[in-house]
């Protein structure tokens, strides 16, 4: 068995005894549960009810297990200069002295509009964000835990960023990755990061985004051979998508080489993507569990 083989096997077994790990169809029903209490809050648009309520559940949540938790509250004048927006990245910290790290990212807002709904008259209520919102915050919020039940082996940063969705044109949008972006302490510069974005899908592939496959080739590279030793091949092709302006940009034009996991054909013809549809009975805890273990498998690979 050649190292990458060793590696991969001492993963599986330290993650297959964690009671946290997402390699099991368990623990992606627990994430799948995590989608379900975002979705109970309602829409979190920010200023929202909803917003504010999931922000509460995220930060006692992660307080519980992360040793480093930030929340970091800014403002936002839409260039309508109609609404100022108020919202919060969340980032946890584990390992926090280490000074190799990575960010593992996914937005958890959600769209203020229905913008693609086939009917006009429902296009102006805001979407349940079940996997566009939804699916990216469950995976690293059951990623904490088990990077609080055992320590991994490089300073891992699970970023929760606020504004991806509002828009409705992208000047608006991307929000919280810009400010991270625009932000992030030198001395906690990731070597890289992977952004999980509509990772939910029952119907699940995850061709390379293009995008992340001409600014962060090595990052695809190890997430996609990670993919593979686990035996997701099929549902990780190495074949190239369109190209997706998502949170991982402002990262890849701040010398973070991002990649973008996504699943950008939700639904007949991506028929459910910005719609009333997108809703839990469309996500798999089979989908969710398996970008866990991809995630884990990369973690404690080495990362």
């Amino acid at each position: 068995m050649d190292r990458a083989g060793r590696r991969s096997v001492r993963a599986l077994a330290l993650a297959a005894t964690l009671g946290g790990a997402l390699l099991t169809a368990c623990d992606g029903q627990l994430a799948l549960e995590l989608v379900e209490r975002q979705v109970a809050f309602g829409p979190r648009v920010p200023g929202s009810e909803g917003h504010a309520a999931q922000l509460a559940w995220m930060l006692d949540r992660l307080d519980s297990l992360a040793p480093v938790v930030e929340a970091d509250t800014f403002t936002h004048v839409t260039t309508s200069g109609v609404d100022t927006l108020t919202l919060v990245n969340v980032l946890a910290r584990f390992r926090p002295d280490e000074t190799r790290r990575i960010v593992l990212l996914a937005h958890w807002d959600t769209r203020p509009t229905a913008d693609e709904e086939a009917d006009p008259a429902l296009r102006d209520i805001p979407i349940p964000g079940a996997n566009d919102g939804g699916s990216g915050t469950a995976v690293l919020l059951a990623l904490a835990g088990l990077l609080a039940e055992t320590p991994p082996p490089l300073g891992i940063d699970l970023l929760l960023v606020d504004g991806e969705d509002y828009g409705p044109g992208v000047e608006d949008m991307l929000l919280g990755a810009r400010r991270y972006a625009d932000t992030v302490d030198e001395d906690d510069r990731p070597v890289y990061g992977v952004l999980l974005d509509m990772v939910g899908d029952a119907d699940p592939s995850f061709p390379v985004e293009g995008i992340s496959a001409q600014a962060a080739s090595p990052v695809v590279r190890k997430i996609w051979r990670a993919a593979e030793r686990l035996g997701y091949r099929d549902v990780f092709p190495t074949s190239v998508g369109r190209d997706l302006t998502d949170d991982h940009v402002p990262l890849i034009q701040a010398g973070i080489p991002t990649a973008n996991v996504i699943d950008f054909t939700y639904g007949p013809n991506n028929g459910w993507w910005h719609t009333a549809e997108d809703r839990p009975d469309k996500l798999s805890a089979e989908t969710l569990g398996m970008v866990g273990a991809v995630v884990t498998e990369l973690i404690y690979s080495g990362g």
